[in-house]
C-alpha cells in the first residue's frame, strides 16, 4: 500500500469540519472492523512507487482502552495533520502510516486491530476512525502490547528496510505494564499463527526491533510512576514521558527528525515546532520529553539535567528556553 499524494490541505480540512464532534460521532465502530481484524493476516506492506520512492514505513500503535482514548480521538480531531505537516518540515520524504489498536487480551473483544501502510489524508484518516475504542483493559495493571510487537516483527514488509536497511518506526502509547510473554493460544486466536510456546516480551520486541526503531510514549507525568521503570528494563532511552497527551504527534515527529539526523539538537526542533504553529508552552513541554533522547544524538551535547520532571519555571536557562520565554 501506500500509493497517492498527501495533501497537508485536504487533511486539515477533513479535521476541521469535525472538530465540533463527538469522539462517538468520529468513531463509529461498535466492534472490530472486517478490514482491522488480523485474523489470517498475512502481511501489511509499506512499499516504494512512482509516487513514494523513498517511503518510510511509522506506525501509531494506539491503545484503545478506557484510559487511554484520548490519544486516537486527538489524532483524528485535531493533531494528525499537523504530525504530517512537522515530517514535511524535516524533508522526511514519503511517510506512509499504519494505524494498530490495542486492547486486553484477556478481556476485550477487539485486541488488536491493524490498519494498511497509507500514504494520503482520506486513507490515513480511514484507517484511524476505522478504529474501535473500546474502552476496555482488564484490571491486571497490565495491556497486551505484546501482540502488536510480535505482529509487526512477522507480518509487515517495509522497502526501506528490504531496499535501503533503513529501520521503519514505531509509537506506541501506552499506561500500563506490558504483559511478561505473548500468549502462544492468543496469538492462535487472534492472528492464527501457530507457536510451540509462549515467547518472553524480551524476544518478541527484540525481533520488531530489528526493522523498527521502537518508541513507548507515556501520556502525562503523572502515568509514568505506573509503568516507566518497566518499560525502560525494556526499550531504555526509547521511553518517553510526555506531560500531556496534546503533545503525542509533536514528539513523535520530533523523535523521526531527531533518529534520520534531521534535526541536529533541540534549539532547531524548538524552531521546527515553533514555526509550525506550537505555542510556546507545548514546544517547551516536547523538548523537555525528548531531551534525554535528543542527548544521545547530539555529539555536542552537555551533559544536563533531565527536565522532564520540572514545572516550566524550574527548568534551565537552555538556549531553546530563552529564545521561547525570553
Amino acid at each position: 500500500m501506500g500509493f497517492g499524494n498527501y495533501s497537508h490541505a485536504a487533511h486539515a480540512a477533513l479535521v476541521a469540519g469535525r472538530s465540533a464532534s463527538s469522539a462517538a460521532e468520529v468513531f463509529t465502530q461498535r466492534g472490530c472492523h472486517p478490514l482491522m481484524n488480523p485474523r489470517g493476516l498475512k502481511v501489511r506492506e509499506a512499499r516504494d512507487n512512482a509516487d513514494h520512492p523513498n517511503s518510510l514505513g511509522i506506525v501509531f500503535a494506539l491503545d484503545v482502552t478506557g484510559s487511554m482514548g484520548r490519544i486516537p480521538d486527538l489524532l483524528a480531531r485535531q493533531q494528525l495533520p499537523t504530525f504530517m505537516q512537522l515530517l514535511m518540515a524535516c524533508r522526511i520524504p514519503d511517510p506512509q502510516l499504519l494505524f494498530m489498536a490495542i486492547g486486553d487480551a484477556t478481556s476485550d473483544r477487539a485486541a488488536l486491530q491493524v490498519g494498511q501502510f497509507e500514504s494520503t489524508a482520506d486513507l490515513m484518516d480511514q484507517w484511524l476512525t476505522w478504529s474501535f475504542l473500546e474502552g476496555g483493559g482488564g484490571g491486571t495493571g497490565s495491556e497486551s502490547y505484546e501482540l502488536a510487537f510480535y505482529l509487526l516483527a512477522q507480518h509487515t514488509d517495509m522497502d526501506c528496510w528490504a531496499k535501503r536497511k533503513k529501520k521503519g518506526y514505531l509509537f506506541m502509547t501506552g499506561d500500563e505494564l506490558p504483559y511478561p510473554a505473548i500468549s502462544h493460544h492468543q496469538v492462535g486466536a487472534l492472528i492464527g499463527d501457530t507457536l510451540d510456546e509462549d515467547i518472553p516480551i524480551e524476544e518478541v520486541i527484540a525481533a520488531a526491533a530489528e526493522t523498527y526503531h521502537l518508541f513507548f510514549l507515556i501520556p502525562d507525568l503523572k502515568r509514568r510512576q505506573n509503568c516507566e521503570a518497566r518499560w525502560r528494563e525494556l526499550l531504555g532511552d526509547n521511553v518517553i514521558c510526555m506531560e500531556a497527551p496534546e503533545d503525542t504527534c509533536a514528539v513523535a515527529a520530533a523523535l523521526v527528525g531527531l533518529t534520520e539526523r534531521a534535526i541536529p539538537d533541540l534549539d532547531t526542533a524548538a524552531t521546527i515546532l515553533g514555526e509550525n504553529g506550537l505555542p510556546p508552552e507545548r514546544v517547551a513541554a516536547v523538548l523537555r520529553a525528548i531531551e534525554s533522547y535528543a542527548a544521545l544524538h547530539d555529539p555536542n551535547a552537555v551533559q544536563r539535567v533531565h527536565t522532564s520532571t520540572m514545572p516550566l519555571a524550574a527548568a534551565p536557562r537552555s538556549s531553546w528556553w530563552r529564545r521561547l520565554f525570553g
